[in-house]
């Protein structure tokens, strides 16, 4: 018998043969995936360590397979459901851990290897209706250097930072090498300009970053159109609920307009994704950045 983590151990009743308990592996004692198991229990969500018996069997979710202790009989029915009845939406899971895997650009298997499961798993979660354990999410969410929120979709509508701070954080500031690779090609980040009335307005934008350019689409007559012919600051960050963590990255600039037919279908083509708001936002903004500046904070030891 030999199991990967994730894997479901079925204990069954000796007089029935159906399935009389059953739980998720969620660790392993031998690098060979040879008994014992750690497993976490579907009717208690207790961790319990498990030497399976002559009633038990591994359902590998990856291949949809049973594994068991004794030779499979001839026309023997394997098939088993990996979907839990009542899920909500479990995909949403798989969907995200894929998205933020190619994000970073990570291969599968790469992934996998951090998060310490089968690459067939993996490919399970990212492409079927699945519905991984908490503890299969916590070294996804390692691995990825993300948060189990994150990857659940959950504190959508919450402000960040609202987890306990570290006992002993680390503040340290960033060299500008640092922030450059932080700013990465892509994402959403915020300007902060002044209005058309002259008050001051931050608001967030997709963004790319181009020849070292940070460029934006917007509309004629927006908030961050203000933003040309002035100098302005654009900020970035990222903060992990789960470890209490986060950095950020300020750049201060001259901000203008992207006319240069040539150049701007350079960047339409360029472009990872369409502004999220939706609309015709047609007008290209460019900030070269004459400052760059940034802060992370970590525990101590780190």
């Amino acid at each position: 018998m030999r199991a990967h983590l994730g894997d479901q151990l079925v204990i069954e009743s000796p007089a029935t043969g159906a399935a009389r308990r059953d739980g998720e592996i969620v660790g392993l004692h031998h690098e060979d995936g040879t008994p014992p198991y750690d497993v976490r229990w579907s009717d208690t969500d207790e961790v319990t360590l498990v030497f399976p018996g002559p009633d038990a069997h591994i359902h590998h979710l990856e291949h949809g397979e049973l594994v068991t202790g004794r030779e499979p009989q001839p026309g023997a029915d394997t098939a088993q459901t990996a979907l839990p009845a009542g899920t909500a939406n479990p995909g949403d899971v798989g969907r995200r851990v894929a998205a933020e895997r190619r994000r970073q650009g990570l291969s599968r298997a790469e992934t996998a290897r951090r998060a310490r499961m089968a690459p067939d798993y993996l490919a399970y979660l990212e492409e079927q209706p699945a519905d991984p354990s908490v503890a299969a999410l916590i070294r996804l969410a390692a691995a990825l250097g993300t948060s189990v929120t994150d990857l659940r979709g959950g504190g959508m509508a919450l402000p960040p930072g609202q987890g306990r701070a570290l006992l002993h954080p680390r503040l340290r500031d960033l060299d500008e090498k640092e922030c450059r690779a932080l700013l990465s090609t892509h994402g959403v980040g915020r300007i902060a300009v002044a209005g058309s009335d002259g008050r001051p307005a931050v608001v967030p934008v997709n963004y790319e970053v181009v020849d070292d350019a940070i460029v934006f689409r917007t509309a004629p007559g927006s908030v961050p159109a203000a933003a040309v012919e002035t100098e302005v600051a654009f900020e970035v960050d990222h903060v992990d609920e789960a470890m209490s963590q986060g950095w950020s990255v300020l750049a201060v600039g001259p901000a203008s307009a992207v006319t240069d037919p040539e150049t701007v279908s350079g960047l339409v083509g360029r472009a990872h994704t369409t502004p999220w708001p939706g609309g015709v936002r047609e007008m290209w903004v460019s900030i070269r950045p004459t400052s760059l500046t940034g802060r992370r904070i970590t525990a101590a030891d780190q």
